[in-house]
């Protein structure tokens, strides 16, 4: 008698691998418009370089080529809720896949920095849409107990793109001026990976249900959670898709505020504390501010910083659901803190080493891929119910984008007014502040399922 019940529990344990599997296959495959997302964003850090010198731009046109895809990308945000919701998670995505393949193209055969930074706007507007959808998409096919690692792999392939970016800046320095138009031009083929791709991924289920398409929903989650805990979900689903209104009312109604307050100011907390400072203007940073530093000696150590941020959303990956969000929030927080008084220190002490103020930024950037880079994205594809999740998160994305935008747009003249110490200063303060509020207002969400946390936040 014990026999047909190990060879059941052994089927089940199989079916459950597949499924996972599948699941991981499908996250990884949305998860590249995190590259892109990556890659785009931070290979400005070397062209800015050959871009100063071959156009000679002022700072302020400086910055607004910098910031010229945040633009976009802020702009993609606020509509990506809408675009998802009317068209689903998949056609948004390969509409974005489309931007992502024509921009760095544009980008690459600009003649002047206006058109630079207009085909650069145009990449935003993609990294605006997949920014918002592929979290959600990735969070609304994942079991509860992978959901944290899983929505990490876009975190995951956001770094990987950082790190592409700052290696094909190192490598392609040496064809001449011209390099700039290379490390742009590249990011075009596995943008249309990416496209071909999205081919083979379903829609999410959760937005099926909400259209009526239940036996379309049911066949995917059949293959995501196998056929007994399919009918079981769509049910659940159903269930919770029914009670909610899904109308702009129902995200700014008094049950969704605290929701928003949360995904709003993490998101913003992400972007104000500084990391993009590093990631678009460290070679900048480095090569006119620590002594004797060459251009190439900037571009190499953005490689170091690329590997460590790697390196630590790898580390945040394993320990998301097993340590918590308000853990790994509260201790990246924490240490971005004690990085950026190490730096403002280190630039206050004459003669003091260029190696020490590196290391001090290689732990700040460490400790923020360690939390505040995977964190907020994940709290914000968690803590929305399913029929208003998009709007939602494309608001509080958007909050994020407004604040990757204020800190690139007046880091180089916030450097004028305040000097570097005093920029890093006013990043640190920020960071501590972070710290104060997860500590005080942010909810654990680790273990539960989706329609769970939307109980767990009407109870509260």
């Amino acid at each position: 008698m014990d026999t047909p019940a190990v060879g059941s529990e052994s089927e089940t344990s199989e079916a459950s691998a597949r499924s996972l599997g599948y699941v991981i296959l499908l996250s990884t495959i949305t998860a590249i418009s995190g590259l892109l997302f990556g890659y785009n964003t931070a290979v400005i850090n070397g062209v800015l370089l050959f871009l100063r010198r071959q156009f000679a731009p002022s700072d302020l046109a400086a910055e607004i080529a910098t910031s010229a895809v945040l633009v976009g990308a802020l702009l993609g945000a606020a509509v990506a809720s809408v675009v998802g919701d009317r068209y689903g998670r998949k056609k948004s995505l390969m509409f974005s896949a489309v931007l992502f393949t024509i921009s760095p193209l544009a980008a690459a055969t600009a003649s002047t920095v206006a058109l630079f930074s207009w085909a650069r706007l145009l990449g935003g507007l993609a990294i605006g849409l997949a920014s918002v959808l592929t979290p959600v998409y990735i969070a609304e096919i994942s079991p509860s107990k992978h959901r944290g690692a899983l929505v990490s792999l876009n975190q995951l392939g956001i770094v990987i793109g950082i790190l592409a970016a700052y290696l094909a800046g190192w490598g392609l320095s040496g064809f001449g001026e011209n390099s700039w138009r290379w490390m742009l031009a590249v990011a075009a083929a596995p943008a249309l990976v990416f496209f071909g791709g999205l081919f083979a991924i379903p829609e999410s289920p959760r937005w099926l249900i909400g259209r009526g398409r239940t036996t379309e929903a049911q066949r995917t989650l059949a293959r995501l959670l196998g056929e007994k805990a399919a009918a079981d979900e769509v049910r659940t689903i159903g269930t919770s898709t029914a009670e909610e209104q899904g109308s702009w009312s129902e995200v700014f109604s008094g049950d969704m505020r605290k929701r928003l307050a949360v995904g709003g100011l993490l998101a913003l907390f992400s972007q104000v504390t500084g990391v993009n400072a590093v990631l678009y203007y460290g070679s900048v940073i480095i090569s006119e501010h620590f002594p004797g530093q060459s251009t190439g000696m900037a571009l190499a150590s953005n490689v170091i910083i690329g590997s460590v941020n790697l390196l630590s959303t790898i580390v945040a990956m394993v320990f998301l659901d097993r340590w918590g969000r308000r853990v790994i929030l509260l201790t990246a927080s924490g240490g971005m803190v004690v990085a950026l008084s190490c730096l403002v220190i280190g630039l206050n002490v004459q003669g003091a080493p260029p190696a020490l103020m590196l290391v001090s930024i290689l732990f700040y950037v460490a400790f923020f891929a360690f939390g505040m880079g995977p964190g907020p994205w994940l709290i914000i594809s968690e803590i929305f119910p399913t029929k208003v999740r998009g709007r939602a998160a494309s608001i509080a994305t958007s909050i994020l984008w407004s604040g990757a935008l204020l800190v690139t747009f007046t880091f180089l003249s916030l450097v004028n007014v305040l000097k570097l110490w005093g920029t890093f200063a006013v990043f640190g303060a920020l960071s501590l502040v972070c710290f104060l509020y997860v500590w005080k207002a942010v909810p654990e969400t680790k273990g539960r399922t989706l329609e769970q946390i939307q109980e767990s936040w009407s109870k509260s």
